[in-house]
């Protein structure tokens, strides 16, 4: 399923807390509702630990995305290690120092 323009913050399956709502606990995203009308909205359904489900905002590019009210996504390790399929960005090679000057030569006359 396209994203129609959508910046999507979470998906399907994701698990999640709330930044100030702990007493929430975690929650898993039970549904994604991707609007095909152009100017919609993109919603995501979580089901919280409280036995709550609370419908949030999905899309990164409006205000009122989950991501701004608070809601933070678990990511897992396994996921990364072996690679998801969403797109990655290139990451050049980090330095943790500088590198380290070359020593000058000195000519025996």
């Amino acid at each position: 399923m396209g994203t129609n323009g959508f910046r999507l913050y979470l998906r399907l399956g994701d698990i999640v807390t709330h930044r100030d709502y702990r007493e929430w606990g975690e929650g898993t995203v039970v549904e994604e509702m991707t609007s095909t009308v152009p100017g919609g909205t993109c919603l995501v359904r979580i089901d919280f630990e409280d036995g709550r489900q609370r419908t949030f905002n999905n899309d990164l590019d409006a205000q009122m995305c989950c991501y701004y009210f608070g809601i933070r996504k678990y990511w897992l390790a396994e996921e990364l290690l072996a690679g998801s399929s969403r797109a990655r960005r290139d990451v050049g090679p980090r330095r943790l120092a500088a590198p380290a000057r070359r020593a000058r030569s000195r000519r025996q006359t």
